[in-house]
């Protein structure tokens, strides 16, 4: 199976790299940014627009898609514009989608970390949220029933709080060190959520791109500027149509390819 394909290939170099980044993790945790500057990857657009004439209207039309994630969102060794999520930005403006992608990425984020935190990220309304989350608990070896389990009331949680959201969840995998069971069931996990609630479930976000030495930064784990660019690809072809399918969506939006 290609997933399968894709996870021997990234624990080949994971592994090796996995005291380096709990200790980056660890370091990092105090800053929403990841200890890579990258956050709301439009946030200066933004204030600029509404310091512009009929700039409040247009930012108040706006709607905000919220991608919450890990180091891999947050864009950990890279420049904010670097990060997958600020690429995201530029190919739905190109596209004509009225959206403001909001990175909410945090180096060390596991998915109990991450339902802890969902309120106060999710404090403003969004359109949509994207779940980027259990990478860190694939690292550590957490039970993958209970990240299913924190995945399901994560899903609860920001439904509770934004009515009529719309929600999609990211694959993610485990490194094979753990035994091929653990890694099943791992990847089964995130197939058990999407039945559960119903929300789509997206392509392997390191699709392509794990355990490639070129496509990713030093560590082995991080992509690179290109990897960066080859993981906006991939989201790419489920957020477009997303957008497009959203209230309000721009009219005669293009495919932003």
């Amino acid at each position: 199976m290609r997933w399968q394909s894709e996870v021997r290939r990234f624990s080949q170099v994971l592994w090796g790299a996995s005291v380096l980044l709990v200790a980056a993790c660890s370091a990092d945790r105090a800053s929403t940014n990841g200890g890579s500057g990258a956050a709301d990857s439009t946030a200066a657009t933004a204030s600029a627009a509404e310091n512009t004439p009929g700039g409040a209207n247009v930012a108040r039309r706006t709607q905000r898609v919220v991608f919450l994630g890990t180091s891999l969102t947050a864009g950990l060794g890279l420049d904010p514009e670097q990060a997958y999520p600020a690429l995201l930005q530029a190919k739905a403006d190109s596209a004509g989608y009225p959206v403001r992608i909001v990175n909410a990425g945090l180096s060390g984020e596991t998915s109990a970390g991450a339902l802890r935190r969902a309120s106060w990220v999710l404090d403003q309304p969004a359109a949509m949220v994207v779940l980027e989350v259990g990478a860190n608990d694939g690292l550590r070896g957490v039970d993958p029933d209970s990240t299913y389990a924190n995945l399901v009331k994560l899903v609860a949680t920001i439904r509770e709080g934004q009515p009529g959201v719309s929600l999609a969840l990211i694959q993610m995998e485990a490194p094979t060190n753990l035994g091929r069971s653990y890694t099943t069931r791992f990847h089964a996990a995130y197939e058990r959520v999407a039945k559960e609630t119903g929300i789509p479930l997206w392509t392997f976000l390191l699709d392509g791109v794990a355990g490639v030495p070129n496509l990713n930064q030093p560590d082995g784990i991080h992509p690179n500027v290109t990897g960066s660019q080859r993981v906006a690809e991939t989201v790419w072809r489920s957020l477009g149509p997303a957008l497009a399918a959203l209230p309000g969506a721009a009219a005669g939006a293009s495919s932003g390819r």
